[in-house]
């Protein structure tokens, strides 16, 4: 009896040892295989980190990126520049050209010859000749600037009665300060003393056309196209008859 009992306690012990053994590797078993499982996850993450990072295909250029400080494009010939920063352009309009409002008709500063002062002349003036009560014996001449532009009348008129050969004197004390200088539409003036003194030199001639000569700057000769004027009724002359400078004023045409 008692070594039957003691074998069934021996059988229980080693039934207890065999449990306990599959019950351990059983745990173990189980713990590799998680082991497994959690090691195998690392590895699709690796692949998904792998496939979104992967680099693009060569087929598609990339944009070329603007660097950091870029210096501006220099201006081109058709007045416009690039900016070298940005993916844009920026087009600025060249200044317009420089004008100097001061200058007068040439770029350095010269009149042109449509505002450069004439000399009067028959062609770009008009002139009359009338008879004066006062004083007697004399005759006013008339200037009249009808040109577009400003002229002088230099001098004295010369004159020359019909056919005479000779031009009529000039009065000398007549000069005035200065040039007679007419805007287009002003008048300048000159009297004629018709004779001098009576019974001083030949008798006074009768004369119907008086030709006037317009002098230049240099006073030598004429200059321009005359005047042909016919004369007032019964005009008579003689030799010591004279002509003044021509004057800016009728008044002082007239005092001689």
């Amino acid at each position: 009896m008692r070594s039957n009992r003691i074998r069934t306690t021996v059988l229980g012990a080693t039934a207890l040892l065999a449990a306990l053994s599959l019950t351990a590797c059983g745990a173990d078993n189980s713990n590799s295989e998680s082991s497994k499982a959690g090691a195998a996850a690392p590895v699709a993450n690796t692949i998904d980190k792998q496939a979104t990072s992967q680099p693009e295909s060569p087929s598609r250029p990339r944009s070329a990126t603007p660097k950091a400080g870029a210096t501006e494009a220099p201006v081109t010939n058709s007045g416009t520049k690039t900016s070298g920063s940005g993916s844009g352009t920026t087009k600025h309009t060249a200044p317009p050209a420089r004008t100097d409002a001061n200058k007068a008709g040439t770029t350095d500063g010269t009149a042109t010859s449509s505002t450069k002062t004439a000399t009067c002349t028959g062609g770009n003036t008009r002139t009359s000749v009338s008879k004066v009560t006062r004083p007697i014996n004399h005759l006013l001449l008339t200037v009249t600037n009808t040109g577009n532009r400003t002229c002088n009348a230099y001098y004295a008129p010369k004159l020359r009665f019909d056919d005479a050969q000779a031009v009529f004197q000039i009065l000398e004390d007549s000069k005035p300060q200065a040039v007679v200088t007419l805007n287009p539409g002003e008048s300048a003036y000159a009297s004629i003393g018709l004779t001098g003194e009576p019974g001083d030199g030949p008798a006074p001639r009768k004369a119907t056309h008086l030709q006037v000569n317009f002098a230049g700057r240099s006073n030598v000769g004429s200059t321009g196209s005359p005047a042909q004027l016919n004369l007032p009724a019964n005009t008579v002359w003689d030799d010591n008859g004279f002509v003044t400078y021509w004057q800016t004023e009728m008044s002082d045409a007239l005092q001689y």
